[in-house]
């Protein structure tokens, strides 16, 4: 098909974390006449969360994608809430033919969804309209799916609401983390957006209203889900591990201290005592397993408060007590 058009298509991107990066770059390493749009693509601003205090020294760190933005020249804005009037007349004032957005963190209002003739598209980190919302990927981790993938949709006032443009599945892997999912997935967004962007742009691409009846919800993470409860199913806990890890980190207690597992796996077997009971993992005395409300999990990584993370086999050795601790204390 060939397109003809008389000036580059003005892109905006919206979009605050490391998943949004790749899908900045795509589009960055796109647009030069012919890659995407026969004129190209004009990148006129990236919009991203304001500069916020993070790290014990609480200094302020400028967000993932602004950070990429800069680099590469493109001018960034951060106008705060979406729904201020001077946040709207911004966006205006930047004339985008098409809104990208992935992760930004806002709802957009309507006031900037009808803003751009070629709509607001966002890079969704699920197989819509299942696990709709902030933490996607965390929750399909948790609930045991077995894939998950990327959604292209058409965003409309609802969260995560609006028709499905283009998807792709991937496999989640039975030692995968949250952290290298979600790399995974920003990667996997990224060509997708970019293999279906001319498409849209063109009048090519079709849409689909989602099944209202499939879809599930998610929430945003907090600091708390972490804690483990040992009163779960050792499969369960497992599956929390990888799903918060690298954030919030999965953790227990032990004599009022924090101990955060950063990798464990299901035993089978029961073994004995309460949930929460540490013993030895069969013969090895370098190993240790705690009691769940099914099964047993094996600890394999840890780190006791003030310390760094550690194999469990290092840690026994400096901290024998660990063998009969009851965790949750």
């Amino acid at each position: 098909m060939r397109i003809t058009v008389e000036r580059p298509m003005r892109v905006v991107f919206m979009g605050t974390p490391e998943f949004a990066v790749p899908s900045l770059r795509a589009l960055v390493e796109h647009a030069p006449p012919a890659r995407l749009w026969a004129n190209g693509l004009d990148i006129v601003g990236v919009i991203t969360r304001p500069d916020k205090p993070a790290g014990r020294g609480r200094q302020t760190i400028a967000s993932p994608v602004k950070r990429f933005a800069t680099e590469r020249g493109i001018p960034v804005y951060q106008p705060g809430p979406l729904r201020r009037p001077e946040a709207l007349k911004q966006i205006r004032s930047l004339d985008p033919g098409v809104i990208v957005v992935a992760a930004f963190g806002q709802i957009l209002p309507a006031d900037v969804l009808d803003l751009p003739p070629h709509s607001c598209l966002n890079v969704h980190a699920s197989l819509l309209p299942r696990w709709r919302g902030a933490s996607p990927i965390a929750a399909a981790m948790l609930a045991g799916d077995t894939e998950t993938g990327v959604t292209i949709m058409q965003m409309e006032e609802g969260l995560d609401t609006g028709p499905i443009i283009a998807q792709r599945s991937t496999p989640i892997g039975a030692t995968e983390t949250a952290g290298a999912l979600t790399e995974r997935l920003a990667e996997i967004g990224a060509q997708l957006l970019v293999e279906t962007l001319p498409y849209w742009l063109a009048g090519g691409a079709s849409s689909r209203e989602q099944d209202e009846a499939l879809a599930t919800m998610t929430r945003p993470l907090k600091k708390d889900d972490g804690r483990l409860d040992w009163t779960r199913t050792a499969s369960e806990l497992a599956r929390q591990i990888r799903a918060y890890s690298p954030w919030p980190g999965a953790f227990t207690t032990w004599k009022g201290a924090r101990v955060r597992v950063l990798a464990a796996h299901a035993l089978p077997g029961t073994g004995s005592g309460a949930p929460g009971t540490a013993q030895r993992s069969g013969d090895s005395l370098a190993s240790l397993a705690v009691r769940c409300g099914q099964e047993a999990l094996a600890l394999d990584v840890i780190q006791l408060e003030g310390k760094r993370a550690l194999p469990v086999a290092d840690v026994l050795r400096g901290h024998p007590a660990l063998a009969t601790a009851v965790f949750g204390t």
